[in-house]
């Protein structure tokens, strides 16, 4: 099995394009909904959120109050690397986790939908093919004003705070112009697919975690055999 990253710009449609993957039986991770599940009340995050941030980033419900904690961390870099610093690690581990039974499961590829591949890194590496999905500026202004009521001001800076679309495109291995109709959108997805599922790249990996599964298996039954010999 292989890994894609999906990643964008805020606002471009990276959702929309993962659901279009999505509908056509690709398996999905997606960051988002993890990220999400790790500060849900009670949880390691959650507490650590609530140790170095205070009660005043959750809600009365105790849910974390995710648009006030928004406005904070893009105003403060300093409190951002913080919470990065608290959620990432549990998040990676949450897709490790999800990747290693897709694993097992005998998918071919798996789709990670990671908003931030490009600015962290930490998963980049890792990925086979990189997929980003492409607009235009003013579009993801006029979305962000649409979707999250943002003023323009505040749509500039999170568009801003993150690599700008051109560039990530001119990184990325497939590139899905989310500017036009979402037909357009929909043949670009099912081009992908088709390229991802024709890729020979599974049987590498496969055979290299059968090769080392093969050595862990042989040197332990070696070191039994010695132990209990």
């Amino acid at each position: 099995m292989f890994l894609v990253g999906l990643t964008g710009g805020i606002g471009s449609g990276k959702t929309t394009v993962s659901d279009m993957f999505r509908s056509l039986k690709c398996p999905i991770i997606d960051a988002d909904e993890i990220a999400r599940e790790v500060v849900k009340p009670g949880t390691t995050g959650w507490k650590r959120i609530k140790r170095h941030f205070g009660s005043e980033v959750f809600l009365s419900t105790g849910e974390l109050d995710r648009k006030y904690v928004a406005k904070v961390i893009f105003n403060e870099p300093e409190k951002r690397q913080l919470l990065n610093s608290i959620i990432h690690p549990l998040i990676r581990n949450q897709i490790i986790w999800r990747v290693i039974k897709l694993f097992f499961k005998g998918y071919q590829f798996v789709i990670l939908d990671i908003p931030l591949l490009f600015e962290c890194g930490s998963m980049l590496s890792y990925m086979k093919y990189t997929i980003v999905v492409d607009c235009t500026k003013t579009q993801q202004i006029e979305r962000l004003i649409s979707r999250d009521d943002f003023t323009k001001q505040e749509a500039l800076v999170r568009i801003h705070s993150q690599i700008e679309l051109n560039k990530k495109c001119q990184m990325a291995t497939y590139v899905i112009d989310n500017s036009s109709s979402v037909d357009y959108t929909q043949e670009q997805v099912q081009r992908v697919n088709r390229l991802l599922r024709s890729s020979k790249a599974q049987w590498k990996v496969r055979s290299i975690f059968l090769v080392s599964f093969i050595t862990i298996s042989a040197t332990t039954a070696g070191v039994c055999y010695y132990h209990f010999k």
